[in-house]
């Protein structure tokens, strides 16, 4: 909440005067560790929050989970207090010296305030009227309401009430500003950096070592291009400094490249593909809309890694099952089993990876020997359920995460640090596409890996721009 929150309301302007922060029910449960990121501010917990957090303990989700935190936490920092509660709990030793303020909690009885329009009983209008008495009772102090309500925030807006959303949890402002994990290089890159310019080889590879301007702000495993005469495509080894080592790419748009008989189609998927093949990198995040081809990128890799090259021993897949309609309730069957409904993208690339090259002309195996390959790849995918991650070790495993975007920032830290020895973890999704409750592009877990994880030696991040299922889906995507 930090200085985004200080500096959204300038309407008040007293010297260094402190605010007054209102907590809705929803910003406990979303972000328990709220109670400490308001700063010098104060925050205040009225006592129908208190009754909601009460309400909503009982369960498995991760919300009723984030509730018993934050119940505990509020045990806590109520438990250390030895003075009078109604003169404000300090949270600067429960916090760690994060919040220099102090929390009230709703001590006594509000009447009369709230609107005869608003009915009553409803909890987000008692709270808006423990708003409203604060308020009265401190005229000259900015008393704002904090919630992650949209129509919460609206109501206590139409009554002339300072609202805002949590803003902590937020990665980024704006997702424009996101890392794309591929940089173009101006066209006069080489008059600015091959002076004192070094090349050698390594393996197939040839490796430049540039000095220039451009050299600080390079990030390791970016890619960096240049269209022309003679096109680069190139992927940063070293920087940080005064130099940088730029490393040029496989080539995955030619044939004799080809990962189980898939090529790139374009520029961002052939970085994409250099980075699922590459041994050296652990953690791979792809970000595109529908039909860009994440999926059947991240397959092709996995297969030739796990039965050709055999360097992983199986894939395992997983995704967050937040439906897009109506839940289709219960599902009889194994784990696998009830996964399956959620796993329509993985049938649908591995028919595109499986596809009968025309078996007529090549003499090709039929349909049996496509049922075989069929099983034997069967037999190295395995479907898992969220629910049971915690306190599994994936080892020598190729894991996939479908659909990230839904993922808070705290499922994702419990997913990638499954991870053991040998294993690969690529993340994948779409931001504009989440389906969860209360999170937006800026607090995605996706987001929040993608840029956390930016500049690390092992792990690699593209944004594929061109979809390429087919002319009808893109001009959809455009137009609809």
């Amino acid at each position: 909440m930090n200085a985004k929150h200080s500096a959204s309301s300038k309407a008040h302007k007293p010297a260094k005067q402190t605010k007054l922060f209102v907590l809705d029910t929803n910003v406990l449960m979303h972000d328990p560790t709220s109670l400490f990121r308001f700063e010098e501010h104060d925050i205040y917990v009225p006592m129908m929050t208190l009754e909601e957090l009460d309400a909503n303990k009982k369960g498995m989700t991760e919300v009723a989970r984030n509730t018993r935190q934050a119940s505990r936490l509020l045990d806590d920092v109520v438990s250390a207090c030895e003075d009078d509660i109604k003169d404000g709990i300090p949270l600067q030793q429960a916090s760690r010296e994060l919040a220099s303020g102090r929390l009230f909690l709703q001590t006594e009885a509000i009447n009369g305030i709230i609107p005869p329009s608003l009915p009553t009983a409803k909890a987000d209008n008692q709270i808006i009227a423990v708003v409203m008495h604060l308020c009265e009772k401190f005229p000259k102090r900015p008393v704002i309401l904090v919630s992650k309500d949209i129509n919460m925030r609206i109501k206590a807006r139409a009554l002339g009430l300072a609202a805002q959303d949590y803003f902590n949890d937020k990665v980024l402002e704006d997702t424009d500003l996101l890392y794309t994990g591929a940089r173009e290089l101006a066209g006069d890159f080489w008059d600015k950096h091959a002076k004192g310019l070094e090349s050698w080889k390594q393996e197939s590879r040839t490796l430049y070592r540039i000095k220039g301007p451009l050299c600080p702000e390079l990030l390791l495993n970016e890619f960096v291009w240049q269209e022309g005469a003679q096109p680069l495509y190139a992927l940063v080894r070293e920087a940080g400094g005064k130099s940088a080592v730029l490393e040029t790419l496989t080539d995955y748009t030619h044939q004799k490249n080809a990962v189980w008989g898939v090529t790139a189609r374009n520029r961002e998927q052939n970085f994409a593909l250099n980075l699922l093949m590459n041994p050296d990198i652990d953690f791979v995040t792809l970000l595109g809309q529908a039909g860009t081809g994440k999926t059947l990128l991240t397959l092709a890799a996995s297969l030739t890694q796990v039965l050709e090259s055999k360097r992983y021993s199986e894939i395992i897949i997983t995704r967050v099952t937040v439906p897009v309609g109506e839940d289709i309730g219960f599902l009889p069957g194994t784990e696998e089993e009830k996964m399956t409904p959620w796993m329509g993208a993985l049938d649908d690339n591995l028919d595109v990876l499986n596809r009968p090259a025309d078996d007529a002309a090549t003499g090709g195996v039929g349909d049996w020997g496509r049922a075989a390959t069929m099983d034997l790849i069967r037999s190295r995918i395995k479907i898992k359920s969220l629910n049971f991650m915690r306190g599994r070790t994936f080892i020598n495993k190729f894991l996939i995460i479908d659909e990230a975007q839904n993922l808070t920032p705290k499922q994702m830290k419990t997913l990638i640090t499954r991870a053991g020895p040998g294993t690969k973890v690529v993340c994948m999704g779409n931001i504009a596409q989440i389906d969860t409750p209360y999170l937006t592009e800026g607090s995605s877990g996706l987001t929040y890996v993608v840029d956390r994880f930016k500049g690390w030696a092992h792990s690699g991040h593209i944004t594929l721009q061109r979809g390429e299922r087919s002319r009808l889906a893109d001009h959809a995507g455009e137009v609809l």
